[in-house]
């Protein structure tokens, strides 16, 4: 495919990334009407603000300069071993739904006995309806997102929950999104659009995993609406291999007496960024935030995140917690935004790492902005290593020291899991979260 002379203009890495989008290299794009026009918007504004660089305060900590370097091409029609996918995810009682490299893989799904009135569907058949296509793109700013506008620019492929007013799920649905590469470096795109009615209620998971071969990039992006006093459980699992890329970029919008229960677990080896975009756009909403990550290797783990109280009587709640080994670096950056009309708003904000090496490194920014009088707002941040004294009280009862200090660090991260309200999937992540912390510390993590 012959490159336009609008991409030779651009950086050679985001020439790169749009060549391989619809309608990239200056062939023509085949569809027209919604989708279409998305697309050149999401394009018209990822060449205006051209990929992240740490010159940019939200990117400050995080460099893409590896992605860079990477010869990425689109996804690839070679199947990938969903054996080992099978064995890196939590096992759970649901119905589910697989992308491989970002598109709906109908084999692999199980959407068998869905209730009435919960609909998943396949992104491209989800286009048809105009509902659908006027809110994809409303939520996330793309203008001020460049990855979220590079999604929209390769948009074509996704899933569509929708649950009716009044319904519910009667068990989770489970997205597993599987990077893979047989050779060449590989860059996908998955859309995830969730919308739920009035009194509406649902739990949704999200793992993405990536299969150890060439480098993938795995650039998502989740919208998420809440009508009033509809209830979302809301729960991610990072896993990507190593030289691997996992951003996302999520936007949730909450109506009245809504509730959204929001957490991200981080175990990969890779580059992992999460964006996450809450707001509280009702009164009496209660939104919460909460996250562990486990660095080791040469991984990065950056939660950037954004609370907007729009109005007045609601509650927020965020706590991070991660423990970095070996060269990891953890990054945290939250913003509590209070507007003068939100009064009466409860926010609460706290981050927490711990290091295990000296080569470690993390970095919090917790952040207020509050233009109302009467609220009760609150955050900290602490970074350290592991507590002399309670390792002297565990080793004085016996316990060995690798022991002890794993034991340290496994309740440190369990005590973040717990904040998960879905019983079945904070006991699945907590299972998952051992089985990989036990052969770190075998390995001498700790």
């Amino acid at each position: 495919m012959s490159v336009s002379k609008e991409l030779q203009k651009l950086e050679p890495a985001l020439g790169r990334l749009l060549d391989a989008a619809p309608g990239g290299g200056g062939a023509e794009v085949a569809d027209r009407g919604p989708l279409a026009d998305l697309r050149a918007e999401g394009r018209r504004a990822v060449t205006a603000s051209g990929l992240p660089t740490q010159k940019t305060e939200a990117w400050k900590y995080t460099s893409l300069n590896a992605m860079r370097k990477v010869d990425w091409s689109g996804p690839s029609a070679d199947g990938a071993d969903f054996a080992q996918v099978q064995a890196a995810i939590p096992a759970l009682d649901a119905y589910t739904v697989v992308l491989l490299n970002g598109r709906f893989d109908p084999v692999l799904s199980d959407l068998a006995g869905l209730p009435k009135g919960v609909r998943v569907l396949p992104m491209p058949e989800a286009m048809s309806d105009t509902a659908v296509s006027d809110i994809l793109a409303s939520l996330v700013p793309i203008n001020t997102a460049p990855m979220a506008a590079l999604n929209t620019a390769h948009l074509d492929d996704g899933v569509l929950v929708r649950v009716d007013e009044g319904k519910a799920l009667d068990k989770p649905l489970h997205i597993i999104s599987v990077g893979y590469s047989a050779a060449a470096p590989t860059a996908f795109h998955p859309r995830i659009l969730i919308q739920l009615g009035e009194a509406a209620e649902a739990t949704i998971v999200e793992s993405h995993i990536g299969l150890d071969s060439a480098p993938t990039l795995s650039n998502t992006v989740v919208e998420v609406n809440l009508a009033p006093s509809a209830r979302l459980g809301h729960y991610k699992l990072q896993d990507q291999a190593a030289e691997s890329f996992d951003i996302s970029t999520t936007a949730i919008h909450c109506g009245d007496k809504s509730i959204y229960d929001g957490f991200t677990l981080s175990l990969g080896k890779g580059t992992m960024r999460n964006d996450v975009r809450l707001t509280l756009d009702g009164e009496r909403v209660e939104g919460r935030l909460n996250g562990a990550y486990l660095g080791y290797g040469a991984s990065h783990v950056d939660n950037t995140t954004f609370i907007d109280h729009a109005k007045p009587n609601s509650t927020s709640r965020e706590v991070f917690k991660g423990v970095l080994a070996e060269t990891s670096r953890g990054v945290f950056q939250g913003k509590i935004l209070v507007r003068p009309d939100a009064q009466n708003t409860d926010g609460h904000q706290l981050n927490k790492s711990l290091l295990l090496s000296d080569k470690a490194e993390a970095d919090s920014k917790p952040e207020l902005e509050i233009y109302a009088d009467d609220v009760r707002c609150s955050h900290g941040a602490t970074i350290g290593a592991l507590d002399d004294q309670q390792l002297f009280y565990l080793r004085a009862r016996g316990i060995d020291a690798a022991t002890a200090r794993a034991m340290l660090v496994q309740a440190f991260l369990m005590e973040a899991v717990d904040e998960v309200q879905k019983v079945t999937v904070r006991d699945a992540l907590q299972g998952l979260l051992t089985a990989r912390l036990q052969p770190l510390f075998e390995g001498g993590l700790a």
